[in-house]
């Protein structure tokens, strides 16, 4: 199964999380494009299992193998010494896929007929029968997040070729909130420095209170979400459009593929509905002959189109689905009532590994948009 979006960079994500595989097809990076692939392995790594201790057990080295239109450099650095490990995409198409090396399917053969309560387990069935293999969560599976970490991760390096950076943290988990990014000058180098953090925070209080909160759920045999806020710098103004061509409708569907999120805002967000114009309005001044505002409730987009700003989203994830505690399901062949305990390796609060992810997700998002700018 492919799950595909994008309009001048289209991507293609296969596979599924006990499949042998799972990987991804990119069109419309330039040809010559060079890539770092010790940059994308390090950055795979933050969103890797096995790796953070608030996380699942599951254990996979997630190293991006290319299959096609890659080859290794053959331009010098600039000391003049040559690098195998700067690959330099040789056509439009290109592809790359990760091994599954660590799977354990046993553990969910009893949810073939037993759907888990807040898990795409039932649906999937009422949509593509019971041949889908949903062994791990299949296709709906947060595994599948490693390809788009892929794409993100390589348009990330496209982007910070232009001067443009994305940095992200943690923002909540439960009722526990995290020092907020400056909507109007975003410390990016501090982002930077806690994202190998096993928790992305930037208040030493917050992330004690977070790690008990994620601690506590887990031996209750339970899960807790939580909120992620990422931000972008040195974004041009004048990326987007009106309506469905702006930006945020742009970012919107690829940031709600990534499971687990259930809600999407910029700026102010939902907050703004609580103010009224003379509150929300950013007011406009200029600086150095730039036009800038004094607040960015608008999180770096008006009418769909950057201003210029600092552009602000957060994610709302959801508790994991896949909790030891028993509940109440169904089972699908026999019609009847049962209690469900789900077995298998899951994480307990998913915000964790989710930070990269979100950056990927805008990246590659932000590079579709320049891209349809750069063709006008």
């Amino acid at each position: 199964m492919k799950s595909t979006f994008g309009k001048n960079i289209r991507v293609s994500i296969w596979g599924g999380s006990h499949e042998p595989a799972i990987g991804v097809d990119i069109s419309g990076i330039t040809v010559g494009t060079r890539i770092d692939m010790n940059q994308l392995e390090t950055f795979l790594k933050r969103r890797a299992p096995g790796n953070n201790p608030f996380g699942t057990k599951r254990r996979e080295p997630d190293i991006p193998v290319p299959v096609r239109g890659l080859a290794p450099s053959e331009v010098p650095e600039p000391d003049g010494s040559a690098d195998s490990r700067i690959m330099t995409v040789t056509e439009p198409d290109i592809s790359l896929e990760i091994r599954n090396t660590d799977t354990r399917s046993s553990d969910y053969r009893s949810l073939r007929t037993v759907p888990r309560p807040g898990h795409a387990d039932y649906t999937a069935r009422l949509r593509y029968g019971d041949d889908l293999n949903m062994a791990g969560g299949g296709p709906f599976s947060a595994r599948m997040t490693a390809p788009l970490c892929i794409a993100g991760g390589i348009a990330l390096q496209i982007l910070k070729e232009q001067g443009i950076e994305i940095g992200a943290h943690i923002y909540s988990i439960g009722d526990i909130t995290d020092t907020p990014i400056d909507p109007v000058d975003p410390d990016i180098r501090t982002l930077h420095e806690i994202r190998t953090a096993d928790l992305a925070v930037i208040s030493d209080d917050a992330r004690q209170e977070m790690e008990a909160c994620i601690t506590r759920a887990g031996e209750e045999l339970d899960s807790v979400g939580g909120t992620v806020e990422a931000c972008v710098v040195n974004l041009p103004g004048g990326i987007g459009g009106a309506m469905y061509d702006g930006l945020e409708s742009v970012l919107a569907p690829i940031l709600f593929g990534i499971p687990a999120v259930k809600g999407v805002e910029f700026g102010a967000g939902f907050g703004a509905s609580e103010l009224r114009g003379s509150e929300n309005n950013d007011p406009f001044y200029y600086d150095s002959g730039r036009v800038k505002t004094r607040t960015n409730n608008h999180g770096g987009i008006l009418g769909g189109i950057t201003t210029g700003m600092p552009l602000i989203v957060r994610l709302a994830f959801k508790p994991t689905p896949s909790i030891s505690r028993q509940q109440d399901s169904v089972d699908l062949e026999t019609g009847e009532n049962t209690k469900l305990v789900v077995k298998g390796r899951h994480d307990p609060c998913v915000v964790p590994r989710a930070v990269p992810i979100v950056e990927a997700a805008l990246a590659i998002g932000i590079l579709d948009c320049m891209m349809e700018v750069n063709n006008d």
